[in-house]
């Protein structure tokens, strides 16, 4: 739909290997920058992870997990082997701070599991995302998403019991509710889609360390947040702990805290999250409907933190990977695929 701005959703990152063989690996990824997998399955699809994984110290003022076997570590240890010493310390920005997790479209159990092993074991939170709803981001450069309302029940009853009692932080379908406010989801859809949101929300909020937060976009996408307050309700706002914001988007923190306020008070004072991964330098203007996709000149934002001095914003979050590419766009491989020029360049750019 040109001229609409439009977010788009990263799977995550390949399959996560044992440390001991992170150099190997990391070698094969600095020698073919934007791959993070030759194959051809979707996006979405990484595969298992072994249960082991060392913790990391998070930064100060995090309670997030940190994963020592990102593909941000990986890179990192690449460069240090190679000599490029000044880029690996410059990427650590990444490496060395907690991102979701986006949990596989096809089993999202051992991802999660691995995960939640390495959080439990360093005393943090898991954040993830899911992101497997059917008619997915309207067949576009993230499509995909389950079969069949059957096949995404079970996705994410896999999904919840992968998660069990661990402490996560789940942002639960980016784009889902928003692309049936601005009519990119058909009609014929959206009855089940809100249906199997709110299931997702009661199923999630069984475990009793989950939080929950259904996506409502950004303030460029749905000028006016009004229209996003019933959908979401109707998806499970109510029984959820809040809304996600500016999910792999650009907007800046304060339009983000401007526009979530305008939804909590017509939404009996839901709190929110918002995505900080790459808002740095705010959104690229006059590129249209294009903005969104790899834009150049960009930069990590808010490092992640539940310190935010907003009584209404619960955290600042990295749900975007920074250096995942958005698509297929400005010379970059497929969605969410590990581009690590375009993260060094996130990182380079970064005030802190």
């Amino acid at each position: 739909m040109p001229g609409r701005p439009r977010t788009r959703r990263r799977p995550p990152p390949g399959r996560p290997r044992p440390l001991a063989a992170a150099l190997g690996l990391a070698l094969l990824l600095a020698a073919a920058p934007g791959c993070g997998s030759g194959e051809s399955a979707p996006p979405h699809a990484p595969a298992e992870a072994p249960p082991e994984a060392s913790a990391q110290a998070p930064p100060a003022g995090s309670p997030y997990w940190v994963d020592p076997e990102s593909d941000a570590a990986r890179q990192v240890a690449a460069w240090e082997v190679q000599g490029r010493d000044s880029d690996a310390r410059l990427l650590r920005r990444i490496s060395e701070r907690p991102m979701a997790l986006w949990a596989p479209g096809h089993d999202p159990g051992p991802a999660i599991r691995r995960a939640a092993k390495g959080a439990e074991a360093a005393g943090r939170v898991l954040v993830l995302t899911a992101y497997n709803i059917p008619h997915r981001d309207c067949g576009r450069h993230s499509a995909g998403g389950a079969a069949g309302a059957t096949a995404y029940r079970n996705w994410i009853g896999a999904f919840a019991d992968a998660v069990g009692d661990a402490r996560a932080v789940v942002v639960l379908e980016p784009d889902a509710v928003p692309h049936i406010v601005d009519g990119c989801t058909p009609a014929a859809h959206h009855e089940e889609r809100l249906r199997l949101l709110s299931e997702a929300v009661t199923r999630l909020k069984r475990n009793r360390n989950t939080k929950v937060y259904l996506d409502a976009g950004h303030p460029a996408w749905i000028p006016d947040p009004m229209k996003l307050v019933e959908p979401l309700y109707q998806a499970g706002l109510g029984q959820a702990d809040g809304f996600s914001l500016n999910v792999s988007n650009f907007q800046p923190d304060t339009a983000g805290r401007e526009y979530g306020a305008r939804i909590s008070g017509a939404a009996h004072g839901k709190h929110f999250v918002i995505d900080t991964s790459r808002n740095g330098e705010g959104p690229l203007t006059g590129d249209g409907d294009e903005a969104w996709c790899n834009p150049p000149g960009r930069a990590l934002g808010t490092a992640p933190t539940d310190r935010t001095g907003d009584p209404l914003v619960d955290a600042y979050l990295w749900i975007k990977r920074p250096g995942e590419s958005d698509g297929p766009c400005r010379g970059g491989p497929a969605a969410g695929r590990w581009w690590p020029d375009y993260a060094l360049g996130l990182a380079a750019r970064a005030k802190e």
